[in-house]
């Protein structure tokens, strides 16, 4: 055996050496026969797994979450979560915030209002023992190079493994929604005939996908052997399929001014009177039940809408803004993806972000890191305030916001200082923030209005742009969902940027239109029928070398064939259109015969050209390997089919030995590469 066919096998056994000229980084174990590509009939689709007693979704949000389900067999009543313990002054709570504490020993304690109070009634000593988080979700959508082993740093300061934190969540949600299973059946209510689904916002990067799906298989929630009964749904995707089904009495419509419901939608601006907004009063009286029926007819603002027409959900939650522009196709009204989801972190905590800001100004950075870390829970006291004032901003207000400073914030910082919280207020150059008497801080309306400026200027500037691509004119609607959505300041910024372009619908309850269509979602996931590709797919191959046309760099020599190395071949690119369940099918053959394990490396890219899995950007994201041993192929050449499925909001592939039928399967892995 030669040298440079030792070198070869080298590569073979070590398809990721390192990249030097002629002795690629790449795969040399195959190279293509003929590409095909089959795109599946509607038919073939149906998923064939076992059917399920109760679709349960999840909403697992940056600041609040919940969770509702239906029983398959009355797919039109919506159940919404018990209430629960807790609540705070001036919020309604139909969600329970996403806090979670742990005990000293690490071990799950509580979550939501339970795990909040509990720690702000621990003496602060032993508080500093105890793990408290809140907001870590946004963690999953900033870290760079997420994986399973990234941490998140608790209130005192301590590190502790997200994966873990995101499990004990969702085991707490299964148990929560288990219990109130087993109490509506009168039985113990068995977790197999449950089909989850959790949402995730759309402009989430593969990784953070995948990583709440291990999480829900070390959460017990699903098992690894039954990964279809969980479902990851994508939050505008949610928001869409219920908005399609809202009757006139269920929103707000915010383009005309006509009486909606006995209410003119102007009324919705909290001015300073004190008076119910319409959609506060529809909670109310909905407050009693639970249930909501989805009537099983397409809602009357859908029927206007035709063939074609655009519409863009505008989801805008706790921790991010998701964009996505869907278009209809009759008769069934499925739903389209015209262009990919957009949006990025510019959630409601942008605003508690800039409260902080301003706070570090008047009082100085130093302390109010120390109190953070000292106080931790008088620090979580003081947002708790600062959140129900946060909801009655709105453009007309004109009397001041009074915000509690908890007495230890002022205690501590005169033992921090030396002087007072009013002295600090007066020697400030803020002249917006007044001390009051009572011992408050008195914003003026314009200075709570600055704090919601620079998110509000990040949503507008980025509905903006999205405007301006050519996919997405003539938009009939824009639906505005989510908690934030519900803040008048946001609702008449987008009024003043779309100018009457199109009508700006708000649903009711909007806080919960994403865990109700996430349970349709559930019943049918297959109403979605094209999606965008965010990523561009292929595997990496050895083609026949082409004087001129490949980089010499690239020629490998071998068996006195010359092969070109580290070629991408594209299964799909980004941005393309995928049919739900679509397949794209490539035949490969072994560059070497003799071969008896083929490796196939899958790579993907957000560029949407990509010509070798050598260019920066480009990252693996999965692996194949078919054993061929002790098997002999008649052909000549023997084949092996490499299937890719997209369309789903996961990525399946599969390998297969055509002359055998062995087949090898692998879910996409874009948590360990």
């Amino acid at each position: 055996m030669s040298e440079k066919d030792t070198a070869t096998d080298k590569i073979l056994t070590d398809a990721m050496a390192n990249p030097s000229p002629a002795k690629s980084i790449g795969d040399p174990g195959i190279t293509p026969l003929s590409p095909s590509h089959i795109q599946q009939n509607d038919s073939d689709q149906v998923q064939s797994g076992p059917s399920f007693v109760v679709v349960v979704a999840i909403d697992f949000g940056t600041t609040s979450s919940g969770y509702a389900y239906a029983f398959t067999k009355e797919p039109e009543c919506i159940h919404t979560m018990r209430r629960w313990e807790g609540g705070d002054p001036g919020v309604s709570n139909q969600k329970t915030p996403t806090t979670i504490l742990l005990t000293p020993d690490r071990k799950f304690h509580s979550f939501g209002y339970a795990a909040r109070d509990f720690y702000h009634d621990l003496d602060p000593s032993e508080s500093k023992q105890w793990l408290y988080l809140e907001k870590f979700k946004m963690k999953l959508h900033t870290t760079p190079n997420l994986s399973i082993n990234t941490d998140l740093h608790a209130a005192n300061g301590k590190r502790v493994k997200a994966l873990d934190i995101f499990a004990y969540a969702l085991a707490f949600f299964k148990e929560q929604a288990l219990k109130e299973l087993s109490d509506q059946t009168g039985g113990d209510f068995d977790n197999n005939d449950v089909r989850w689904v959790i949402t995730v916002p759309a402009i989430w990067k593969m990784p953070a996908k995948q990583f709440m799906r291990e999480a829900a298989y070390k959460s017990g929630l699903v098992s690894r052997e039954t990964p279809e009964q969980l479902i990851i749904a994508l939050e505008p995707e949610a928001a869409s399929i219920y908005c399609r089904k809202l009757r006139l009495h269920q929103m707000v419509d915010l383009g005309t001014s006509t009486t909606q419901n006995g209410f003119n939608s102007n009324d919705n601006a909290g001015s300073g009177v004190s008076q119910a907004s319409p959609a506060k009063e529809h909670v109310r009286r909905n407050r009693q039940s639970r249930t909501f029926l989805v009537e099983n007819v397409i809602g009357e603002l859908w029927s206007e809408l035709e063939e074609g027409d655009r519409y863009v959900v505008v989801d805008c939650g706790g921790g991010t803004v998701d964009l996505t522009v869907h278009q209809i196709r009759l008769p069934e009204g499925h739903l389209k993806e015209l262009y990919k989801a957009s949006g990025g972190p510019y959630g409601s905590i942008g605003i508690d972000y800039e409260f902080e800001k301003l706070l570090s100004r008047i009082f100085g950075q130093d302390f109010i890191d120390q109190f953070k870390i000292k106080r931790p829970a008088a620090w979580v006291d003081l947002m708790i305030a600062f959140e129900s004032r946060k909801r009655a901003a709105a453009p007309d207000r004109t009397n001041p916001l009074n915000i509690n400073l908890p007495f230890s914030f002022i205690d501590y910082y005169k033992k921090f200082r030396g002087h007072s919280v009013e002295h600090a207020l007066r020697k400030s150059n803020v002249d917006f923030v007044k001390w009051s008497s009572q011992g408050m801080l008195r914003m003026s309306p314009d200075a709570m209005n600055s704090l919601f400026k620079p998110t509000i200027d990040h949503i507008i500037q980025h509905l903006t742009e999205l405007f301006e691509k050519p996919e997405v004119c003539d938009i009939k609607f824009l639906f505005l969902v989510g908690g934030f959505a519900e803040s008048p300041l946001l609702q008449q910024a987008v009024q003043n940027m779309l100018q009457g372009r199109c009508r700006i619908i708000i649903p009711h309850d909007v806080g919960l239109t994403i865990l109700k269509g996430a349970v349709l979602f559930g019943l049918d996931p297959s109403v979605i029928k094209v999606r965008r590709s965010p990523l561009t797919y292929g595997v990496g191959v050895l083609n026949r070398f082409v004087e001129g046309k490949h980089p010499p760099e690239k020629l490998l020599v071998k068996d006195g064939t010359r092969w070109c190395t580290d070629v991408f071949d594209t299964f799909i690119a980004a941005d393309q259109s995928v049919a739900l369940g679509e397949l794209v099918k490539r035949s490969y053959t072994p560059a070497k015969p003799s071969q008896q394990v083929i490796v196939i490396h899958i790579y993907c890219s957000e560029k949407e050209s990509v010509s070798f899995i050598s260019e920066p950007g480009v990252r693996k994201c999965g692996t194949l390997r078919l054993d061929v041993s002790g098997t002999e192929s008649t052909a000549q050449r023997r084949e092996i089919q490499t299937l890719m499925q997209f369309g789903d909001t996961e990525i399946r592939a599969m390998a297969v030995d055509v002359s055998t039928g062995r087949t090898v399967k692998a879910g996409i892995d874009f948590l360990s590469h």
